[in-house]
């Protein structure tokens, strides 16, 4: 049997399921690619907020790394919550031998606001991090930590967009959805820019947006779209997944990873 497309995740665990490493294998598995995963931290949060994060030794990132990667290989990697300056060093060095498309989501805070990584690991994230990326996908927040660049209307997501390509990725995607209006996302690698739109649906339950637009993207590069591609359907994906978020816990309730097998025929 032909094994499906692989892709592998280096996030954080989170226990209530609705983000990080559970929902990018939950993507993974909705879009027909296998997913593999190093953590690189755990927490513990839930519906209401992250009550704690502890960081794995340096050493058991980078075993995860090579024991998967040395036997399995990948065709995509998707990176999240890193957590501190010493794991996005070391993730940034295996990844420099990885031939595969890599999608950076530079998480910095989670929905409920809650820090994900040390201040003093920005600047790693700015100088090793990103100029492997072949897509990295910054909300307008992590704009602003990466680039100190503040939007706040659709007119800037192009200086926005421009400030985090002269970090060196190969394309950026400013994810535009706290702003008024309906939801704009920005393409850009230097030269040419993609508009996606989407219909805004009032939905509170939005846990595990971010990593699993950026676990989209990565599994369908790994599928053998080109990036414009990927990021559209991707964008599709995560809105009908945005649409059927259900309440969970007493706070924010996770998006639904498996709203296509929930809600309508199955579809890749």
């Amino acid at each position: 049997m032909t094994p499906p497309p692989r892709v592998l995740t280096i996030a954080g665990s989170d226990s209530g399921g609705g983000a990080g490493i559970q929902a990018d294998l939950k993507a993974m598995l909705a879009l027909g690619v296998h997913g593999m995963s190093v953590v690189a931290a755990v927490t513990a949060q839930n519906s209401v907020g992250v009550q704690g994060y502890w960081e794995l030794p340096p050493d058991a990132v980078r075993a995860q790394l090579t024991s998967v990667l040395s036997d399995i290989g990948t065709q995509a990697v998707k990176t999240g919550m890193l957590a501190s300056s010493v794991l996005v060093e070391t993730v940034s060095e295996v990844l420099a031998g990885v031939d595969a498309p890599i999608v950076v989501d530079p998480v910095g805070v989670s929905k409920h606001g809650d820090p994900l990584l040390a201040p003093d690991a920005l600047d790693t994230v700015r100088t090793a991090l990103l100029p492997l990326a072949t897509v990295v996908t910054p909300n307008l927040w992590e704009v602003e930590q990466l680039t100190g660049v503040k939007v706040d209307d659709e007119g800037r997501l192009r200086e926005a967009a421009e400030a985090v390509k002269a970090l060196g990725p190969e394309w950026v995607l400013i994810k535009g959805g706290h702003l008024p209006g309906d939801p704009v996302d920005l393409l850009f690698d230097g030269a040419n820019e993609h508009r996606f739109t989407a219909p805004r649906h009032e939905n509170r339950h939005t846990h595990g947006t971010g990593c699993t637009l950026a676990s989209a993207i990565a599994s369908y590069l790994a599928l053998g779209e080109d990036v414009v591609g990927a990021v559209g359907r991707a964008k599709e994906y995560v809105t009908g997944a945005i649409q059927h978020g259900f309440p969970l816990g007493s706070g924010i309730g996770p998006v639904d990873h498996a709203w296509r097998y929930r809600h309508e025929a199955p579809s890749s």
